[in-house]
């Protein structure tokens, strides 16, 4: 079977990335993709939509073969030549795939005007895959991530193949959750995720493979003057020992911003009203 590659940082997989892998149907498929992208890299900021072992399982899910998680660094100071010679002699590809706006090689100086040369001069097949948009907006991740941060979750998830969620280990907390009534699974908010706005969540939460309906605050607690930024979930319909265990968590749309109550009972009324809307 002829091999094709897929190029890109598919970082959440919208509706472009996707569109870039369908043009590997038909062939052995090999997205070739960094573990953490050079952007994030670059500013040191987090930005991940999707952690990487989760886009991996996603990346499968679609129909891509192979995954190929580069290191950034391992090739950071590569020019655009050098990069390209490389992964035609690891994967001898019959057909590479990227993105309108795909860059590579050292300081970013390699475009798709430069690959399609490339493969021109190679005997290689060269598909340029156009923007994509939804309503006057080119799906991007970029864009994304300002829904993401803005809190518009419910708008983002649309996005995201497989929506905005992560995994941890649920933690043991300080049980002010259970005083007042609503015990809570807390979870430390990946560090290498782009930041959600503080605030309540609707979420979905999915325990041995079994989905609840969910409350998630994420932030600093202001009410209890706690700096950290926690992730606390009220698991609706649900009881049992779960510390230790690995929760998914799936933040569907944005509820209230986080806020300083005068006292518990005011928080709790708060909490109160939130749960409400699992019904």
């Amino acid at each position: 079977m002829k091999t094709a590659i897929v190029l890109g940082t598919f970082d959440g997989l919208h509706a472009g990335h996707r569109a870039v892998i369908d043009k590997a149907q038909g062939f052995y498929s090999i997205a070739v993709t960094f573990d953490t992208p050079p952007k994030s890299i670059i500013t040191n900021e987090p930005q991940l939509l999707i952690l990487p072992d989760e886009r991996k399982k996603r990346l499968q899910k679609l129909g891509i073969n192979q995954v190929e998680m580069q290191n950034f660094e391992s090739i950071r100071n590569l020019d655009a030549t050098q990069y390209l010679e490389q992964l035609v002699k690891k994967y001898n590809p019959d057909r590479i795939v990227c993105g309108f706006n795909y860059r590579f090689g050292y300081k970013a100086l390699g475009d798709t005007d430069l690959l399609k040369r490339f493969c021109q001069e190679n005997g290689i097949e060269f598909i340029c895959v156009p923007a994509v948009k939804c309503g006057e907006n080119i799906v991007s991740s970029t864009f994304i991530r300002t829904l993401v941060r803005e809190g518009k979750m419910d708008e983002a998830s649309k996005q995201i193949y497989g929506g905005f969620s992560f995994e941890g280990v649920v933690l043991h907390g300080d049980a002010r959750g259970r005083v007042l009534g609503f015990p809570t699974a807390n979870q430390n908010y990946p560090s290498e995720m782009i930041r959600v706005k503080n605030g309540v969540y609707i979420s979905r939460v999915t325990i041995d493979d079994k989905q609840y309906k969910a409350i998630t605050n994420v932030g600093i607690r202001p009410t209890f003057k706690t700096e950290q930024v926690a992730c606390e979930t009220f698991i609706k319909d649900f009881s049992g020992d779960i510390y230790g265990k690995v929760m998914k968590t799936q933040l569907l749309s944005f509820v209230r911003e986080e806020q300083k109550f005068s006292s518990t009972e005011e928080l709790k009324n708060a909490i109160l009203n939130d749960v409400k809307l699992l019904d």
